[in-house]
């Protein structure tokens, strides 16, 4: 069976009155090395982004401000989860199709396993759910 996409938490230290902190503490909570870091922001209400699954490239998502709705889909599994709160990452194995939304004003982090390469992405949905499920035989 495939990895499934799941829910991290973070550390978080600090009160509302100075502000807060909130840290993976040397990685110990993301399931691989990082090799990149990304952000997405500014993306209007009703943009859809993703609409792409990795051959190999495991992340962790997270919503530093606002939300992003997510859809999960491993070819055997469908998922959805909504990223409300910067002490919290979805974690999204290789081979998972991902769909999102963002609120107004959301920030999205992301850390990756790998660094970008244009032939990690599967960019067609019935050719990724092809692969997905005859891996699995």
């Amino acid at each position: 069976m495939p990895a499934t996409p799941y829910l991290l938490s973070f550390d978080c230290v600090g009160s509302p009155s100075i502000g807060f902190i909130t840290s993976t503490q040397h990685a110990a909570h993301i399931p691989f090395e990082i090799k990149r870091v990304f952000w997405t922001q500014a993306t209007p209400p009703g943009v859809e982004r993703g609409h792409h699954a990795n051959l190999a490239t495991e992340e962790v998502l997270v919503a530093l401000n606002g939300s992003i709705h997510v859809r999960t889909d491993t070819g055997h599994e469908q998922q959805e989860f909504i990223l409300s709160s910067p002490q919290q990452g979805l974690y999204i194995p290789a081979m998972c199709w991902t769909e999102l939304r963002f609120s107004e004003g959301a920030t999205a982090l992301c850390l990756t396993s790998t660094d970008f390469s244009e032939e990690d992405y599967l960019r067609d949905y019935a050719y990724f759910l092809k692969l997905a499920t005859h891996s699995s035989l």
